[in-house]
């Protein structure tokens, strides 16, 4: 039996490789706190689904629309916490990224409300996809 919050947060997922703006409204929370790690200029908390939504744009039009995220293992516990390891590629220009990462959500009643990424080699995803 796979844990409720894990089920949301694929949704999440689904829709962001979808394109489905509609549907990640749906799964975060309005006043979302969505913190990039690293020291490249996307790195940042972006506050709030419309901050993140702009968050995301920028990331594909930097990667001219090839940021891909492959799940393949989620984690949950009783605290509202999700964890996801997942393999991402993007080619930004001559740049590109190719790496595991780990994501981790936290849920509150129903919603997502916090997320941090969190790269093998912050360093090369910095490099690849900051300017």
């Amino acid at each position: 039996m796979t844990h409720p919050n894990i089920e949301f947060i694929q949704q999440g997922y689904e829709a962001f490789g979808n394109g489905d703006l509609d549907t990640i409204r749906q799964v975060f929370d309005a006043d979302i706190e969505f913190n990039i790690l690293g020291r490249n200029d996307l790195a940042r908390t972006y506050r709030g689904v419309d901050d993140v939504f702009g968050f995301f744009g920028e990331l594909i039009q930097r990667t001219d629309g090839t940021f891909k995220l492959e799940p393949h293992a989620w984690l949950a516990d009783e605290d509202g916490h999700v964890v996801v390891l997942l393999h991402v590629t993007a080619q930004a220009g001559e740049r590109s990224v190719d790496q595991n990462t780990v994501h981790v959500w936290h849920v509150r009643d129903g919603r997502a409300v916090a997320f941090w990424d969190h790269w093998a080699d912050q360093y090369a995803a910095d490099e690849a996809l900051g300017r």
